[in-house]
């Protein structure tokens, strides 16, 4: 999904294709500009992190969003950890010189160790106030009940950690036979007797409806007092080979419903929402941005 790393700025805007598909979606986005002001809708700056800081402050600028979610991880990252001291600052001036943020920084933290501690106090020295946190997963040689509390012993102490730094982490559910947090009851266990102040949840709801089917509303419900953000995606279930598969696709074309996003509306929440690209067919440059524009015009219009 990400695009080749010798791509230039100017190929990978592509200005005059970027026009004709802005056109078709201007209207929606200039209507419902102001839907909803206490949410800062940013994107996972994962599909295209193989651009640098201006190039990526520019797309960003003209797709749209209020800032990003950066990945400072070594697999699928915009930033290598190890660099963030030297880097982080960068992609941090770059979206400022734009009116833009990062808003998130996602990491593979899942406990405290010195890269760890190094990318979270990075963070917090430049004012970023969220990040999200790595997953783990099952495996078959141990009881589900035992990595349930390793789990949520770690994410105590790293709680701990963001209570003394000022920040926030987030657990992000992913849907998966052996992912912890699929079952969201999992994360609710984990961190229900912590401040979500200082941890909570990246809830995403394409995940959420994916594993919950129709119970879904019942897991946003138990959740909700712990959003740290909310991550938005969609997938719709088709048949193959092997069986029914779900495939993700553009926002507001599967199964997510508009209701979420209508209750969210009437909740207290007021924290960033996330769009993560995930399909197969986001395709590259212009077909890739007229993509995210697409997805971010029919989110405003859910949200008015």
């Amino acid at each position: 999904m990400n695009p080749p790393s010798h791509i230039t700025r100017r190929d990978f805007v592509a200005k005059a294709a970027l026009a004709t598909a802005f056109t078709a979606v201007a209207p929606s986005l200039a209507r419902a500009e102001t839907a909803a002001p206490r949410f800062k809708i940013i994107a996972f700056s994962k599909p295209f992190a193989k651009l640098n800081a201006d190039d990526t402050a520019d797309l960003v600028a003209d797709v749209g969003w209020d800032g990003i979610e950066c990945p400072v991880r070594a697999v699928a990252g915009q930033i290598a950890p190890e660099r963030v001291e030297e880097d982080l600052p960068k992609m941090v001036e770059a979206l400022k010189k734009r009116g833009k943020e990062v808003t998130i920084v996602t990491t593979e933290i899942t406990k405290i160790d010195p890269l760890a501690e190094k990318v979270l106090r990075t963070t917090a020295k430049l004012g970023i106030k969220k990040y999200r946190l790595g997953f783990v997963k099952y495996t078959e040689d141990k009881p589900v009940p035992e990595t349930v509390r390793e789990v949520g012993a770690a994410l105590k102490d790293l709680a701990a950690l963001n209570h003394e730094l000022g920040l926030q982490g987030g657990w992000q559910n992913h849907s998966g036979a052996n992912m912890v947090g699929a079952p969201l009851w999992d994360i609710w266990t984990m961190i229900k007797d912590l401040d979500p102040r200082d941890l909570g949840v990246c809830f995403d709801i394409g995940h959420a409806t994916l594993e919950g089917g129709l119970s879904w509303p019942i897991q946003a419900r138990l959740l909700a007092p712990f959003y740290v953000a909310v991550y938005l995606k969609d997938f719709r279930w088709e048949k193959t080979d092997k069986g029914w598969e779900p495939v993700w696709c553009n926002f507001g074309e599967g199964a997510v419903h508009q209701s979420f996003l209508t209750k969210l509306k009437a909740s207290s929440f007021a924290g960033p929402l996330s769009q993560h690209h995930e399909y197969k067919t986001l395709g590259t440059g212009p077909e890739m941005i007229a993509n995210m524009k697409k997805d971010l015009a029919k989110l405003h219009e859910w949200l008015a």
